[in-house]
């Protein structure tokens, strides 16, 4: 089965395609020659998810999903949350993003945050179905690792010893927000198939 990814993000491709493996054939928005920006205009993390899914969907009426991810700090109210990937401003960098949290975050001992991500996947003009993964852990005081992106070198999860920076991508894809919620869907289509 071929599905298309709503992304233009060559690391969350390649993150999904190893945690779902070869059972179904990722396409990319590159893939199916979609070069537009896709709107991101919700509020919350779901309603982006699904937002992009049916922008793709209604263009051309296959199975697609996409996904929103926010980081959520507790003692920044949950920022920078739906904002994650533009914290610092419209073309901001992720280093940009990472700084100005460590900086809204100086002083402030409590470091706890989770990552949030939701998959959106629409197989049909109304059915939608919602896969949510959350990992909890702190935010540490420097950039520690070289691997992944984004907030990666900044967030350690609760009961490891290491940013998921610091992860290999094997380890990382098992505990992941991202991961757990990319299980969800692979089971999800395993069934519709079974």
């Amino acid at each position: 089965m071929e599905l298309i990814f709503a992304t233009n993000n060559a690391h969350k491709l390649q993150e999904i395609q190893e945690i779902i493996g070869d059972k179904f054939k990722i396409l990319s928005l590159k893939d199916i020659g979609f070069n537009e920006e896709i709107p991101e205009t919700q509020p919350t993390i779901e309603g982006n998810a699904k937002q992009k899914a049916q922008y793709i969907f209604d263009r051309y009426e296959k199975p697609v999903f996409a996904d929103d991810t926010g980081l959520e700090v507790d003692a920044l109210n949950g920022e920078p949350g739906v904002y994650s990937a533009r914290y610092a401003g419209e073309n901001c960098t992720f280093e940009d993003n990472v700084n100005l949290l460590l900086k809204n975050l100086d002083g402030h001992s409590n470091r706890h945050s989770q990552f949030k991500t939701v998959i959106a996947l629409q197989l049909s003009e109304t059915k939608v179905e919602l896969f949510e993964g959350i990992i909890k852990g702190d935010i540490t005081e420097n950039c520690l690792g070289e691997k992944g992106f984004g907030y990666d070198p900044i967030f350690k999860p609760y009961g490891s010893q290491q940013t998921f920076a610091e992860m290999g991508s094997e380890e990382k894809n098992r505990i992941s927000h991202r991961g757990l919620a990319t299980q969800k869907l692979v089971s999800f289509l395993k069934n519709l198939h079974d």
